[in-house]
């Protein structure tokens, strides 16, 4: 698979993305768009700072200038870029994907992302086939800016913080930020509340030396969850990489899936805006459909990716969004996904209801649930047909792979977008379903039929 993919350009460093490349992309970047500026920030792994370079060479020599905001979580970045008006904007970072790979995440002005259907094709084929512009005889310049101030004042406005200053008093909390940029978030942010943190890994380190920086995956968050059953913490939260996902973990010390986060401010943010829309990727619980609608909002079924979500927050006009990976996106972020922001909403839910994260999370606990299994199949679209064929009796969607729903449970498999996998997912009312359909279902599959 190439380095353009559906969301993003990501690719392991320096095999498949180097700094000869970079310089091209941001030609073909400027080539594209036509802007006057591109504003770049950068995460901390090992290669970015390098990256960065070849990239503002390449911009420049377009005859674009860079705005540079410097070290930064991808939500600092699309704040920025919309704060300071920023024509368009790169983010070097490979989200959650272990230390050897990085990446561009693009976006045009206001942050409106550049996935494969609105940009990054084109981007491609200009790389490909050098039509780059030509350069001028006037380069552009490189400017340092800082919206780090205003960052704080933006993101601590999505909460009521005198209402959530006095219960926050004697509670604690535990951190993981990955030594990802997590990090900055932790500490512009969260030291600033009134209780105790529990931090774990909140230096910067590119190489990532705890743990890989994908708390989706188990492995990477045991360390949080034994730190918030020693420290007896009120909750864990975990950020990726680049610190525009995160995950949770209750009192017990136990994972919070993203969907029941997902319900848990869907339902808030529709008390406030009623009837709005709430978006969900075709992956979510069938708890979250239910839950916005018992709520009065206007449940939203999108594909899988983070700028599909926000495309289809901006189309529908959507207050809040949720992804079953740990993105939650906000009408008031720019329709952009936001770890730190996710964060400080759970927080305040815990304290103006007195209820433990375990007690606000029980009544969305509706479903058994497989999680996502991932499987390596060489004949994918054979495979999806014969499932279409296999179930053809069910409702099914085929908005991103196949999703077939009955009334006493449902699954989905979808071909991965970033790697040469196929993704399972099966939820049930009962456990005893959910055990023999997934033994069904993985069997059709291991057949390739």
């Amino acid at each position: 698979m190439g380095i353009f993919k559906a969301y993003d350009i990501r690719g392991i460093y320096p095999q498949e993305l180097d700094e000869d490349m970079a310089r091209g992309i941001g030609k073909a970047l400027v080539t594209f768009l036509k802007v006057p500026a591109v504003m770049v920030g950068r995460d901390v792994r090992l290669s970015s700072d390098s990256l960065f370079a070849a990239l503002a060479s390449g911009i420049t020599e377009s005859g674009a200038d860079v705005l540079d905001i410097g070290r930064v979580s991808s939500p600092m970045a699309y704040f920025a870029s919309h704060h300071l008006k920023a024509p368009a904007l790169v983010m070097i970072t490979a989200s959650h994907n272990p230390k050897e790979y990085n990446g561009f995440k693009l976006a045009r002005e206001n942050s409106a992302p550049i996935s494969g259907e609105t940009g990054i094709k084109q981007i491609e084929h200009i790389f490909n086939t050098r039509s780059f512009i030509p350069s001028g005889k006037k380069k552009g310049k490189i400017t340092q800016m800082d919206a780090a101030p205003a960052y704080v004042k933006h993101v601590f406005s999505f909460v009521d913080t005198k209402s959530i200053e006095k219960d926050l008093r004697g509670r604690k909390i535990a951190v993981d930020a990955g030594h990802g940029m997590g990090s900055l978030e932790t500490s512009f942010i969260l030291r600033r509340l009134p209780c105790h943190l529990a931090e774990l890994n909140t230096t910067l380190n590119g190489s990532f030396p705890s743990h890989e920086p994908n708390p989706l995956e188990e492995k990477n968050t045991l360390e949080l969850q034994r730190a918030v059953r020693q420290e007896k913490a009120d909750m864990g939260i975990a950020f990726d990489g680049d610190a525009d996902r995160v995950f949770f973990i209750d009192e017990q010390g136990r994972r919070i899936s993203s969907d029941i986060i997902t319900c848990l401010i869907a339902k808030e943010e529709l008390r406030a805006h009623p009837g709005s829309s709430i978006i969900f990727d075709v992956r979510s619980s069938r708890a979250v459909k239910e839950t916005i609608e018992e709520a009065g909002g206007k449940p939203v079924m999108t594909r899988v990716g983070h700028a599909f979500l926000k495309d289809m927050m901006r189309k529908k006009d959507g207050i809040f969004g949720g992804e079953f990976s740990g993105h939650f996106y906000f009408k008031n972020n720019f329709f952009s996904d936001s770890g730190i922001i996710t964060a400080l909403k759970v927080i305040e839910a815990i304290c103006k209801s007195g209820k433990k994260l375990s007690q606000l999370a029980h009544p969305f606990q509706r479903y058994a649930s497989s999680g996502e299994i991932n499987l390596t199949a060489p004949h994918k679209e054979k495979i999806l047909e014969s499932i279409k064929k296999h179930y053809s009796d069910g409702d099914i969607l085929t908005l991103d792979g196949i999703r077939v729903d009955y009334p006493d449970w449902w699954l989905i498999v979808r071909p991965s977008n970033t790697e040469p996998l196929l993704r399972v997912s099966i939820e049930a009312k009962e456990k005893s379903i959910l055990k023999e359909k997934e033994k069904e279902l993985l069997s059709l599959i291991n057949r390739g039929e």
